[in-house]
């Protein structure tokens, strides 16, 4: 009867420390699971939420051409209006606009591009702007500078969608391009003559 107690709060005992254990056990890996948890919140950036909820960081790039988009589209929309007098004064206003520009906003590539293009881009607005009486003058100075300013916010971006249009039958048929911020066709190389000649090639976000 002794031996039985005895025996019986050995077991008691046991089952006790194992229980114990267990629970030791339990708790130990519950903490380490929430020192990883932390671990791993503190290796994502605070200021990376978009990379913290989606894995994915966006490399586009900053839209730091929008205010000289916004020149060229004036120049645009006055050929296509057949006015050489408001497409001299835009182009007047995109050559003050690009003296002022802070190449320094730009990425490494950015820069790059805009210095190839700078300088000729600058060239065919000056002439743009000093040819208020001559809008074929302007027109012919407008198709280069539209291939500039293109090169420029394929890598910059312009803050908007943006469309090459794409003109068949300019210079001879040799055709030209040029930028715009709406799908519908108004044709700057011809103006009101031929307002809807051309189509959409590529569209630019």
């Amino acid at each position: 009867m002794y031996n039985h107690k005895i025996s019986k709060m050995k077991t008691t005992i046991i089952c006790i420390a194992l229980a114990a254990i267990s629970f030791t056990a339990c708790n130990s890996k519950t903490n380490q699971s929430e020192e990883n948890n932390n671990s791993s919140a503190a290796a994502v950036p605070a200021d990376n939420t978009e990379a913290a909820s989606t894995g994915v960081t966006s490399t586009k790039a900053p839209a730091v051409t929008s205010e000289m988009v916004a020149g060229y589209l004036e120049l645009k929309n006055a050929l296509a209006n057949d006015n050489g007098k408001d497409a001299a004064e835009a182009g007047n206003r995109l050559v003050n606009i690009m003296k002022k520009f802070d190449k320094s906003s730009l990425t490494s590539e950015q820069k790059k591009v805009y210095e190839d293009i700078e300088e000729d881009a600058r060239e065919h607005a000056e002439h743009i702007g000093v040819n208020a009486d001559k809008i074929a003058h302007q027109r012919e100075h407008f198709d280069i500078l539209s291939q500039d300013l293109y090169d420029l916010v394929k890598v910059a971006g312009s803050g908007q969608t943006l469309y090459l249009d794409h003109c068949p039958m300019y210079n001879d048929n040799k055709g030209a391009n040029w930028l715009s911020e709406t799908k519908e066709i108004k044709n700057p190389y011809y103006g009101k003559s031929m307002l809807t000649c051309g189509e959409v090639k590529e569209v630019l976000n």
